[in-house]
Parts: C-alpha cells; structure tokens; sequence
C-alpha cells in the first residue's frame, strides 16, 4: 500500500510545479512588450520563474517546467513552431538547470552565486551553438550572414539575458519561497543567513541588474 504522506508530497509538487508553470507563463506574457534585439532576439523573463522552481525543487522539475510553458507558448502566442520550442527548452534547461544542480549541493548564498554565473554561461555558449545551426533555417539567410552575427549580436544578447535574470532571480527568490511556504506548497527550511550577508547580495543584485538593463537598453538601440 503507498504511503499517504508519500501521495500528500508528490500531490504537494504537482501542485507548485503547475502554479510555477502559470506564474512563467504570466512572465513571458509580460516579456513580450519589451522591444527585441535586431528584430528577432526577445528577453524571456520566465527564466526567472523557472530557474526559482529550480532552486526549489531541483533541476528535473526545472526542465519540466521549461518544457510545459514552452508548448504551451507554441500553442498559443508564439509563430515560430518547433523550432522556437527547441530553442526556448535549450535556453531555459541551460539556464535553470545547471543553476539549480550546482546550488542544490550545497545550499548557500555562494552556491547561489556560482550556480547562476555558470547557468549564464552555459545558456550563453549552447545558444550560440544553437544560433549557427538553426538560425540559417529560420531566417532562410546564408550561414556566412549567421557567423558574421555570433560575435557582435547573439554573444551579449545572450550575456544580458542570462545576467537579468539571474540578477531577478537573486532578488526574488526570498520572496517567492517565503510565499509558497506562507501557502504551504514549499516546506519550511532550517537553513537561515546573515542579515547583512542579504543586503549585501540585495545591493550586488540591484547594481548589476541596473549594469544589464542600460546594457539591453544599448542593444535595443533605446540609448
């Protein structure tokens, strides 16, 4: 006979993986009235959400989250098919997955840290990868013109995506988790910090995500 707190768990999960999915769907929604790069790069701000559930719950449900509000952006607002799925998965699994692999082994303000720069760095490199061999197909351009393009336009598209939303993420993640726990979705952690070792990080965040905002604000030809 299964366990009854095992079902009242996993009922527990689904039911903050399908509230986290909407909240990253509300996100993208919201991500859609910021102007694109060249025309065709867009900010996703449900990375945000989705590298938090992450966090959270570790990088499984993360990819599982990235994958569902990914479809169901196919399905609904986006025009550009199965090939904007494959790319929205492989940007939004790089990101939050490797963020949330590498924090949830040691889980402190310093894995945090190290978690999202890797996660930026990795979605950065994979994107680029991806970019040069998709990109050509989407656009119907030569892949001379996509190459010529890695460097001066995807390289710190990318960087700026990843740094605002990691630097979202550090700033939102406290509250996120202290509501899901209010709400009894997320259980109560025993893990606790200094209160200036948060400032500290709330100032540091606050900062760099004022560094990439001007830095988007650049690429969008805005300033």
């Amino acid at each position: 006979m299964a366990n009854p707190n095992t079902r009242r768990i996993s009922a527990k999960t689904v039911a903050t993986i399908g509230m986290l999915c909407a909240i990253a769907f509300v996100a993208k929604l919201v991500s859609n009235i910021i102007p694109t790069v060249s025309g065709f790069l867009s900010f996703d701000l449900k990375d945000v959400v989705i590298v938090i559930a992450g966090f959270m719950l570790g990088a499984l449900p993360a990819a599982v989250i990235s994958v569902i509000v990914s479809v169901i952006e196919m399905l609904t607002i986006s025009s550009t098919g199965p090939i904007g799925l494959i790319m929205n998965v492989l940007a939004s699994c790089s990101f939050a997955c490797v963020a949330a692999a590498i924090y949830r082994r040691d889980r402190h303000m310093k894995s945090a840290v190290i978690g999202l720069a890797a996660g930026v760095v990795c979605m950065t490199v994979i994107m680029l990868l991806w970019n040069w061999l998709i990109t050509p197909l989407y656009m119907k351009v030569p892949r001379e013109t996509v190459v010529g393009m890695l460097i001066p336009v995807f390289l710190p598209f990318n960087l700026v995506k990843g740094g605002i939303n990691a630097t979202l993420a550090m700033l939102l993640y406290k509250p996120v988790v202290t509501a899901l726990r209010r709400a009894g979705l997320v259980e109560a952690s025993s893990s606790g910090g200094g209160r200036s070792v948060r400032w500290g990080a709330v100032v540091v965040s606050v900062v760099l995500l004022a560094t990439f905002v001007l830095w988007a604000l650049v690429l969008m030809g805005v300033i």
